[in-house]
């Protein structure tokens, strides 16, 4: 019933995100490595949400609408909302104008507050597409408008349901890491444009090219190869990216996810030879050059 045998892997994670909710619940008292590995697992549901919503995961209908329901639970927000902001916008526009999501809507700038303001920033602006998506399903697929509108009552209902059976663990175990998860997923698409190049074929995204964050980030850090190829599966992300690795600026191509974060917003204010380009600015730079007329007067004919 599975669309691939590797989203086996994804239906797992959900299940041990979903085990690690049951069994913090019934604990007597706070157990901090379990909290963490609950964060952790909420992280990585917000990147098998993108998927789902990519190439669903089941082959039945309804056995992805189960997984609809299951997700938002786990993610914290309606995951239908990913249609109209980022399959239908984000990866049209790719980080161009037009894009809810762009990097430099505030600022050029690619520093701590930039970071940590872009996801409360992204999510104002990503409303509207949401509220013009549900307009139109209302106007032309109404039973699937309704299906949306079942998303949004089923996390109201869990959320304040947890609440109102017990505030603080309903805060601890369920509001805390699905907040964890969605700032966590717009910090991953703020890292992986911001300072590229929009218009460049390969330069237009950033890339975590490390196997260990790959493996529990379900390939999540190949993001060039998901532009261009939006309708591959996850897990053929890798060998996909290798085949053009090669054609992708190297600077664009990160080792590691926390030495970019060490290296970018701790280190690089402070040692300015650590901070990349902004390739942005640089073409933008270039065309202006191009374009501005020459001062040179032709030389007269002999």
């Amino acid at each position: 019933m599975l669309r691939n045998i590797a989203d086996l892997r994804a239906v797992l994670w959900c299940v041990i995100a979903t085990a690690l909710l049951i069994v913090q619940w019934n604990l007597e008292e706070f157990n901090p490595w379990l909290f963490i590995a609950a964060c952790y697992f909420a992280v990585s549901i917000t990147t098998i949400t993108h998927n789902h919503n990519h190439l669903r995961i089941w082959k039945n209908k309804w056995l992805n609408r189960v997984q609809d329901f299951w997700l938002t639970g786990l993610y914290g927000f309606p995951v239908f909302a990913w249609i109209p902001t980022h399959n239908k916008n984000h990866h049209k526009f790719n980080n161009r104008e037009g894009d809810y999501t762009i990097t430099y809507r505030v600022s050029e700038r690619n520093n701590l507050l930039t970071l940590l303001s872009y996801p409360t920033i992204s999510s104002y602006f990503q409303q509207k597409p949401i509220r013009d998506y549900l307009g139109t399903l209302w106007r032309k697929r109404r039973s699937e408008f309704w299906w949306c509108m079942a998303q949004y009552a089923f996390i109201i209902t869990y959320v304040a349901g947890a609440l109102i059976l017990d505030w603080k663990k309903g805060l601890l175990y369920v509001v805390i890491p699905q907040q964890v998860g969605l700032f966590s997923v717009l910090v991953f698409n703020y890292l992986q444009h911001v300072h590229a190049d929009e218009e460049d074929e390969w330069n237009h995204s950033r890339n975590i090219i490390n196997p260990v964050f790959n493996f529990f980030m379900f390939n999540n850090g190949y993001h060039t190869i998901h532009h261009n190829k939006p309708g591959l599966h996850w897990s053929l992300a890798g060998e996909e990216h290798a085949k053009i690795a090669d054609n992708v600026d190297p600077s664009l191509n990160e080792r590691s996810f926390w030495w970019l974060l060490l290296r970018t917003y701790i280190l690089a204010p402070v040692i300015p030879s650590l901070r990349k380009p902004n390739m942005r600015l640089e073409r933008m730079a270039r065309e202006q050059e191009d374009a501005a007329p020459s001062n040179m007067e032709p030389a007269a004919a002999e």
